[in-house]
C-alpha cells in the first residue's frame, strides 16, 4: 500500500511538473548567441578589433536583446525568420517565387503577408545599413547596440528551422525540436566545436550573401527534421527525455544519450550552422566599417555607453521579466 501510494504522488508530481513546464527556445539559445558575438570579436581586423575587444562584454551580453524585445514590441519576432516555404506549392523552387529585393517582394505578396511569415534577410540588410550610419556618424552607443543585435538576427538566418512553417516540428509530430536542435545540441556540444573561423571579409552584396544563407539553412532543414523522426523510432520514451533542475523550475529536456546520437547523425551540421555565423556577422561588421570609411575607432577607445542606453537596456530587462513572449507559438 505504501509502494502504491509513493507510486501515485510520482505520478501526481510529474503531471504537475508538465503541466506547468514552458518551452521555452531561443534561437541558438541565450549560450548560442552569446558565443557567436563573443568570438566574431576575433575576425575582426586590427583597426576594429580594439574596440570590439575593450567592449567585448556588452557585445556579448546584449547579443540577445532582439529575443528579450520579443516580451515587448509588437512586430519584433518576424525579424527572426522567414517561412519561405509558406509561398509554394510542391515541387516548387521558393527561391525562384520569392524575390530577393524588398519591394519586389511587397508588390507580389504585400508588406502584410512579408511581416506574417518573417522579413529576416531584408532585416539582415537593413541592419547593416544602420551600422554604417552609426559608423559615420562615430556614435559608440548606436555601434555596440547594432553590432549586438545584427549578430543575433545573422544567427537566427543560419538556423534550418527558422525557413520553414514547420519551425517547431509541429507539422510532422515532432513538437519540440526547434530547441533541441538550436539551444540543447550546442549547450552539450559546444565544447567540441573549433572556433577559429579565419578573418572577416569584406562582402560585396550583403542582401545577396544573406539570401544565400537562408538558401542554406532552408537546404538543411529536410535532414533536421528527417533524422530526429528516424531516431524516435530507436529509442522509448524514457529514453528520449528526462527532467532537469534549472534554478527553481524542473525541466523537461532531451536526454544526453538521445541527444548525443542526434547530433551524431547530423554530422557536424549544428557546429558549421554556428561557426559559419561567426564569420558572417564579423564580415558584416566590417563591411558596416568598410562602407562608412573606415573611421578611426581608437578615437573611441575611451567612451562608454551612455547613461541613457544603459536605462533603456534596464527597462528592456524589466519588460522582458514582467511580460508574456509576442512571439511564435514555439516560443510561448
Amino acid at each position: 500500500m505504501k509502494f502504491l501510494t509513493k507510486y501515485i504522488l510520482s505520478l501526481i508530481f510529474i503531471c504537475i511538473v508538465i503541466s506547468f513546464f514552458q518551452e521555452t527556445t531561443y534561437s541558438w539559445g541565450f549560450f548560442g548567441h552569446k558565443k557567436i558575438n563573443k568570438m566574431a570579436v576575433f575576425t575582426l581586423p586590427p583597426e576594429m578589433i580594439k574596440f570590439y575587444k575593450k567592449n567585448i562584454e556588452y557585445i556579448t551580453e546584449h547579443a540577445v536583446d532582439p529575443d528579450k524585445r520579443r516580451y515587448a514590441i509588437e512586430g519584433e519576432a518576424p525579424r527572426h525568420y522567414i517561412d519561405i516555404d509558406h509561398y509554394v506549392h510542391s515541387g516548387e523552387d521558393p527561391f525562384e517565387v520569392v524575390p530577393k529585393k524588398w519591394f519586389d517582394a511587397v508588390g507580389k505578396f504585400s508588406e502584410d503577408t512579408l511581416q506574417a511569415y518573417g522579413i529576416v534577410p531584408w532585416h539582415v540588410d537593413v541592419m547593416v545599413l544602420r551600422l554604417t550610419k552609426a559608423f559615420e556618424e562615430k556614435n559608440v552607443d548606436k555601434i555596440l547596440k547594432l553590432s549586438a543585435d545584427l549578430g543575433h538576427y545573422i544567427g537566427d538566418s543560419h538556423v534550418p528551422l527558422h525557413t520553414t512553417e514547420n519551425y517547431n516540428g509541429q507539422l510532422t509530430g515532432q513538437r519540440g525540436i526547434h530547441g533541441f536542435w538550436e539551444s540543447r545540441l550546442p549547450e552539450l556540444k559546444s565544447k567540441e566545436y573549433d572556433f577559429f573561423v579565419g578573418r572577416a571579409i569584406y562582402v560585396d552584396d550583403i542582401l545577396e550573401d544573406e539570401w544565400e544563407t537562408v538558401k542554406q539553412s532552408f537546404a538543411a532543414k529536410d535532414s533536421v527534421l528527417d533524422l530526429e523522426r528516424k531516431l524516435n523510432d530507436e529509442f522509448s520514451k524514457d529514453k528520449k527525455y528526462t527532467f532537469e533542475n534549472r534554478g527553481t523550475v524542473v525541466m523537461k529536456i532531451y536526454t544526453e544519450e538521445y541527444s548525443t546520437a542526434y547530433h551524431n547523425m547530423l554530422n557536424g551540421m549544428v557546429e558549421r550552422r554556428l561557426t559559419q555565423s561567426i564569420i558572417k556577422v564579423g564580415s558584416y561588421w566590417y563591411t558596416a566599417w568598410a562602407n562608412a570609411g573606415q573611421p578611426n575607432l581608437d578615437e573611441l577607445l575611451e567612451k562608454e555607453p551612455s547613461k541613457k542606453q544603459l536605462e533603456e537596456n534596464l527597462e528592456l530587462d524589466k519588460n522582458y521579466n514582467d511580460s508574456k513572449i509576442k512571439g511564435r507559438e514555439h516560443e510561448n
